[in-house]
């Protein structure tokens, strides 16, 4: 753990000693080699190449790629039997992200205005037609990134959503992430989900290209490791894509002002916010921004406290996230440390300060901004309906997180109620302005006519 002022900040964070910096859109490079063979190897082979990666990278290789439809209701109650609680809180869960993607859903709407000339211009909103959400099944079985991925999609009104993850020893995903697949789409009314038994790099080629048994997608969302990430990148353009999504990383700006008297400190607080993030990957990004040496002094006491009590996988991987790149950075003033924390474009932006409203304008860079102690950041990876998917490694200056969005496409009209002349005009003069006389003609035909 590095601790630096703000006056330090700049050389810290545009050097090689930064590990975000170092990697960065390098990044990819050792692995784009294996994954264009993989790709290759899935548009020219389809369902069979797909058979012989599976054997080698994942736990098994069934030979029927798609998943039955009662395989996941039949993981639902298994997982119902097990634990109901954890069924009560994905439905929980599943129905806040819905009520958040209805709202975000209204915010995309049709319109049209006449401008001039009798020309009427408009938008139209329209759902993707097939969409595909991936999820990996790593170390950690992230169920709750299939209510992420999925209900967005069936609140835009996608007219088939597909749902892709790796197969276990029985040849079907894991079946919690089956069981939240079918939460997801009962939730949302939707009596058919086709669901795939594939993963890794192999699996998104196969929604990119298509097989025989795999259709191919318009859009492919969700996250996944470096092979993913990576096939990601190379297929944009022949599918779509929510983002290039890199280790997960968070940035806690701390004053000294959220501790809870009797239960915990300001530093313990940080802390813990920052080993949430930290226990993902060895290569995540746990950060902070705090008003003093003293609390940066607590907050690296406490991180080490809280770390030692962490199971013995958690803290190994905790422990290499915060020696590889975790930073405290002292600040000075408010605008040194909203300085600093726009320009590390965090995926999650903690404000654990006093007056965190007045904070919250001057910040434009973040994933998603949690603002005040108790807003804390795991409610957005599971259970108040925002979308956890969000940008990593600083791709927050130009994106936002997975939503509705990501699933509809805002197109234009244009129609006309008479001849336009000014505007027909204006467009021949233009095109011949800049040499293009097919267009200046189209333009000027239709001025001859009137």
């Amino acid at each position: 753990m590095r601790i630096i002022t703000s006056a330090e900040f700049d050389g810290y964070w545009n050097s090689g000693e930064n590990p975000a910096r170092a990697g960065g859109m390098f990044s990819f490079g050792p692995v784009e080699s294996a994954v264009n063979e993989i790709l290759a190897a899935v548009f020219a082979d389809g369902d069979n190449a797909l058979r012989r990666y599976a054997a080698q990278f994942d736990r098994s290789s069934p030979e029927k790629l798609e998943v039955p439809g009662e395989a996941a209701r039949a993981a639902w109650e298994k997982l119902g039997a097990e634990n109901a609680g954890l069924c009560a809180a994905i439905e929980l869960a599943a129905s806040r992200i819905r009520d958040f993607s209805v709202l975000q859903r209204k915010q995309f709407f049709d319109f049209e205005s006449e401008t001039a000339d009798g020309l009427v211009a408009g938008q139209r909103i329209i759902p993707v037609t097939r969409a595909a959400v991936y999820v990996p099944a790593g170390r950690f079985p992230l169920f709750s990134s299939v209510l992420m991925g999925l209900i967005p999609a069936f609140t835009a009104g996608v007219e088939e959503t597909v749902f892709a993850s790796p197969p276990m020893e029985d040849g079907l995903p894991d079946y919690r992430i089956l069981a939240a697949s079918h939460a997801a789409a009962r939730l949302c009314g939707k009596e058919r989900l086709r669901i795939f038994a594939m993963g890794g790099a192999q699996a998104i080629a196969a929604l990119a290209f298509g097989t025989q048994s795999v259709p191919k997608v318009d859009v492919i969302v969700g996250p996944g490791n470096k092979y993913v990430a990576a096939a990601k990148r190379l297929l944009f353009g022949e599918v779509g894509i929510d983002f290039i999504a890199g280790p997960t990383d968070v940035l806690v700006i701390a004053d000294g002002s959220a501790g809870k008297s009797g239960a915990y400190t300001a530093a313990e607080l940080a802390a813990s916010d920052m080993l949430a993030q930290a226990e993902h990957d060895p290569d995540a990004g746990p950060r902070a921004l705090v008003n003093s040496g003293e609390l940066a002094a607590a907050l690296e006491a406490a991180l080490e406290k809280q770390l030692r009590a962490l199971p013995e996988e958690s803290q190994k991987t905790a422990r290499a996230s915060l020696e590889k790149s975790g930073v405290i950075i002292v600040y000075g003033t408010r605008e040194e440390a909203v300085r600093a924390a726009n320009i590390i474009a965090p995926e999650h932006l903690e404000l654990q300060v006093s007056g965190a409203d007045a904070w919250a304008p001057f910040l434009k860079n973040y994933g998603s901004l949690f603002i005040g102690g108790e807003a804390a950041e795991v409610l957005g990876d599971y259970s108040a309906g925002i979308n956890h998917t969000l940008p990593t490694s600083g791709s927050a200056r130009f994106s936002g997180g997975l939503s509705v969005r990501h699933f509809l496409k805002t197109v234009t009209t244009l129609r006309s109620s008479g001849v336009p002349a000014a505007a027909l005009g204006a467009a021949e003069m233009l095109g011949r302005a800049e040499g293009l006389s097919g267009h200046a003609e189209s333009a000027a035909l239709r001025l001859r006519k009137s």
